[in-house]
């Protein structure tokens, strides 16, 4: 079978390899001159299976008033005429109920644990090197009443079997020594240790090289522009180099899949939340991070990478807006070095970076099959893409060649909105 890709992030570049894997005939085709060069660019770097949780919570609509006036908030809001933003923000908090939650975050955690269990066999299969390591997710609290609040997390970690440890100021040092200068910032945290880091955007582009050795055609600077329907059915992709024509089409172009979408009548309920980071150079091995930590108070991940730091965070509801404010710039930089100080060369050119998530207002990705009989997803999957990549694109080059799937696709698909 000849399958289209459209999109060559992460999700894309792993969904051309497993379709490859597969014996069908790929071609992957991106409007930038190489892989991952938008959202999976320059992402947090977290591997975080175990927090793989719904945005929509019960408490959120609270918490969201407190951050928007926060000096260095989590959350931005724009206002703006702009009815996409608004359909998805309703959506999102009709899903902030106790049992949607639960729905939702057993949906997460099946696909994140699989996709983890991927990676790591990947990783064995082609000997890939991309700055990763193994050492777990550090999430700090700085105060009592989230430390009081971790309680419900752990219940449900408790209920998935995710391992976890539950730290005081002594164990969160232990487990990140760069923490000591700054111990009377924080009262505890929760380690996941399973969990790992990684630069996606290395490893993205070392898998997209394997990708012509398996037989995989890349188109890169080719901007998609439509599909040519056949009856029920797509004939081909329009493309501003011609028509590329096959047997069936995966789309995974993230928060731009719903505009080439809409006119097939298919609506998805994907919106751009962008979010913000810096990369800069360790000056000091002793005070950085090993691994990653989560900053609960801003909502921000700092991560080792090799020889470098890597902060990221934020969400920001502005439509497509690519914009860089320096204030974001200094909100990353003010978690970065009130816990870790020291440990980046500051003077150094932080790569400061802005990314699109594509974000369901379930934050469960959209996996699977549509209404059009060759015409499939991957798409959605906000601020968790680097972490499902690889369970997604196994899943859905799966679906695509009608073979068992390797978890159950309940409740992954699109028609999990047509109820």
């Amino acid at each position: 079978m000849k399958v289209i890709v459209l999109g060559a992030g992460v999700v894309g570049v792993t969904s051309a390899w497993y379709l490859a894997e597969a014996g069908h005939e790929v071609v992957l085709v991106d409007r930038q001159p190489g892989p991952a060069l938008e959202t999976s660019f320059a992402n947090a770097g977290e591997i975080s299976p175990g927090y793989a949780s719904p945005w929509a919570a019960p408490g959120i609509p609270t918490k969201a008033l407190r951050w928007l006036f926060m000096k260095h908030a989590p959350l931005i809001i724009e206002p703006r005429p702009d009815m996409a933003m608004l359909r998805w923000t309703l959506a999102m908090l009709r899903n902030c109920t106790a049992a949607r939650y639960a729905l939702n975050k057993s949906r997460m955690v099946r696909l994140a644990e699989y996709s983890r269990d991927e990676l790591i066999a990947l990783r064995g299969q082609l000997g890939l090197d991309y700055d990763q390591r193994s050492q777990g997710t550090l999430q700090l609290f700085r105060t009592q009443k989230q430390l009081d609040a971790s309680a419900s997390d752990i219940a449900v970690l408790r209920d998935y079997g995710v391992p976890y440890e539950l730290l005081d100021r002594d164990g969160c040092v232990g487990a990140e020594p760069g923490l000591a200068a700054t111990r009377d910032r924080f009262l505890g945290g929760l380690r996941l240790p399973h969990d790992e880091t990684g630069d996606c955007h290395i490893f993205t582009n070392k898998l997209a090289a394997l990708l012509p050795p398996k037989g995989v055609k890349l188109r890169y600077d080719t901007r998609v522009d439509g599909f040519e329907m056949e009856g029920d059915r797509i004939a081909a992709v329009q493309t501003d180099a011609g028509a590329l024509r096959g047997d069936a089409y995966l789309v995974a172009l993230g928060s731009y899949s719903p505009a080439l979408l809409r006119p097939l009548g298919l609506r998805l309920p994907i919106y751009p939340v962008k979010g913000y980071s810096i990369t800069l150079p360790v000056a000091d091995a002793g005070r950085a991070p090993v691994s990653t930590l989560l900053d609960e108070s801003y909502k921000i991940a700092i991560t080792r990478l090799g020889d470098r730091i890597r902060v990221g965070g934020m969400a920001e509801l502005s439509g497509f807006n690519r914009a860089l404010p320096t204030r974001r710039e200094g909100t990353l930089r003010h978690s970065l070095n009130d816990l870790f100080p020291g440990a980046a060369d500051n003077e150094a050119p932080s790569n400061f970076w802005s990314g699109l998530r594509p974000m369901t207002p379930d934050s469960t990705p959209i996996v699977g099959a549509t209404p059009i009989s060759n015409l499939f997803l991957n798409a959605g999957h906000g601020t968790l893409g680097w972490t499902m990549a690889c369970g997604s694109g196994r899943l859905i080059a799966s679906l695509i060649g009608g073979e068992a799937p390797p978890i159950d696709p309940e409740g992954l698909g699109p028609d999990r909105y047509s109820h």
